[in-house]
């Protein structure tokens, strides 16, 4: 064999010895996790203890997840195979699956399974080591979630693990995260200058766990002594509380502000369809409210039908609940409110019992219970600015929704002929109908437009609370008091009202209580009324005219 051919037998050689003896460590430590995951199942806590230092030590990329699901109660057995399954639970039991293959097994029932307990020695033990997997990951998120559960529970054991991953961190606001960390561990230290390290690292610092901290350290007890010794150190906690403080109070306005502009949104919805009958028609809707609850319900019954993509579902609602709610519109105006206009008063009383009998349908069809509406993925949780301010999505879904809506509403009314022809009959029935205009047809379209759009209002509100027969109930008198404020049948009007109301009254309800907000608002908006009975925004209509 010659030098070259000989050369290249020992290579080929070498790394067939190489792959092979990687293949056996895999498949060693894929046993070793096997057999580890196994003999959790009927271990005693003590072994337990044990089993979990070497789960660890394997290193496998399930650990993570495994050890989240021990913590959180959610790895259980399976009693006739002591196969280790996660399960998540639903109506019909538990929906498990398999933590070595990660396959789901479908639903098993609720006594064919047993829970692997922990106690509190082990939570510690698996809390240190997720920290360990979560401060070492190569994404900056997951580091800095990381550092944020570090913070809600300080012990002084996760200390080495944060030093150590502060040493490689580069990511500023992970380093500021795990910093924050560090300090509030170091805040339980014995050595007075360590602790006032540890405040002075709390400095700048937006949570409201650091201000929970900070209190603690400076509580006193019933003899007025403080719990901190050292002057020093409570002077500097004093100064860093102080600014948390100031710092919570402007977040706790931009929250506020925030629920208020979501509270106007939603009334903003509420109210624009009954702007657009109100306005063009100057019909008096009692049934407006039922609108929203029939869209709501179209949603609900939308989701059963789509169980297996609720995201899209919610999308699939949106014209739905607007064709089911223009639709019972439609059948309302031409079967009663046509006979009634120019008589407000019997407009008012019919379309009352209508929203009465609505209510009955519905409880016949749907039984008298709440139903739940289930949120999509994308719209779940909350958009976390800081440790004192965080935002919902599903608020904020509903904001730029109410948004969208008005700005299409707008567009249709100015231009598309059916717009131009219900601004006509508006200004001059009379006029228009001699023109050529069918005012029986723009109104009944209309009547139907503002049905349909306070169906897509219960879509929106079906995110936010219970789908129930009175749901509607809750906001008939809110959107009245939103349309006349804003300015009868003037869009802009209606936008202006709701924002105003709904900012006006999420700041009110925590100095005087939610039920007397209402009522100072109600009464503001009489008095309003009386200086300028038109409201903000004067809209020359039909009914002003009259």
């Amino acid at each position: 064999m010659s030098g070259s051919l000989r050369a290249l037998f020992v290579s080929f050689l070498a790394l067939f010895i190489f792959s092979s003896s990687l293949s056996v460590n895999s498949f060693a430590q894929e046993l070793g996790f096997s057999e580890h995951i196994a003999r959790l199942a009927k271990s005693k806590l003590r072994e337990k203890a044990e089993l979990i230092d070497l789960i660890a030590e394997t290193k496998d990329p399930r650990v993570p997840d495994l050890f989240e699901d021990l913590l959180d109660g959610d790895l259980y057995y399976i009693k006739k195979t002591g196969q280790i399954v996660a399960i998540e639970k639903v109506e019909s039991g538990y929906q498990a699956s398999d933590v070595l293959s990660l396959k789901s097994l479908g639903v098993v029932g609720k006594r064919s399974v047993k829970k692997i307990g922990v106690n509190n020695a082990l939570r510690r033990q698996l809390r240190s080591y997720i920290a360990t997997f979560n401060l070492s990951s190569d994404e900056a998120n997951v580091r800095l979630e990381a550092a944020k559960a570090l913070l809600k529970a300080p012990e002084a054991s996760f200390l080495p693990i944060l030093d150590t991953a502060l040493v490689a961190e580069a990511d500023a606001d992970v380093r500021s995260a795990m910093v924050i960390a560090r300090s509030a561990i170091l805040l339980a230290s014995d050595d007075a200058e360590q602790r006032l390290v540890a405040v002075n690292g709390l400095r700048g610092a937006t949570d409201k766990k650091v201000m929970t901290l900070l209190e603690q350290l400076l509580l006193e007890d019933g003899a007025g002594n403080s719990a901190e010794p050292d002057e020093r150190v409570r002077q500097a906690a004093e100064e860093v509380l102080s600014s948390l403080h100031t710092q919570a109070r402007v977040y706790k306005v931009m929250e506020d502000l925030f629920f208020g502009i979501s509270l106007g949104s939603v009334l903003l919805l509420a109210a624009i369809g009954l702007a657009i009958t109100f306005g063009v028609m100057g019909v008096i809707n009692m049934a407006h409210g039922e609108m929203i609850m029939l869209g709501a319900y179209t949603t609900y019954v939308v989701q059963l039908l789509m169980p297996n993509n609720i995201g899209l579902s919610l999308v699939v609602a949106v014209p739905a609940a607007f064709l089911v709610s223009g639709l019972f519109g439609v059948i309302i105006e031409r079967s009663v409110i046509r006979f009634l206009y120019g008589r407000p008063l019997e407009t008012l009383l019919a379309t009352f019992g209508i929203s009465l009998m609505l209510q009955q349908l519905v409880r016949s069809v749907f039984t008298p219970l709440n139903r739940s509406v289930i949120t999509p993925e994308w719209m779940s949780g909350s958009w976390e600015v800081n440790g004192m301010l965080s935002l919902t999505y599903n608020r904020l879904y509903i904001i730029f929704f109410a948004l969208a809506v008005l700005f299409l509403l707008i567009q249709l009314l100015k231009r598309t002929f059916f717009g131009l022809q219900m601004r006509a009959v508006t200004q001059n029935r009379a006029m228009a109908s001699s023109m050529g205009i069918r005012t029986g047809w723009v109104d009944a379209m209309t009547f139907g437009l503002g049905s349909g759009v306070a169906g897509i209002a219960g879509v929106a509100l079906s995110q936010l609370t219970n789908v129930g027969p009175n749901m509607g109930q809750a906001y008939i008198i809110d959107s009245f008091m939103v349309v006349v404020f804003g300015g009868v049948g003037n869009l802009l009007g209606t936008f202006v009202g709701a924002m105003s109301l709904g900012i006006v009254n999420k700041f009110a309800e925590p100095m005087i209580g939610a039920v007397l907000a209402k009522i100072l608002i109600l009464v503001f908006v009489i008095l309003f009324i009386q200086r300028r009975p038109r409201g903000l925004f004067a809209l020359k209509g039909r009914f002003v005219e009259d």
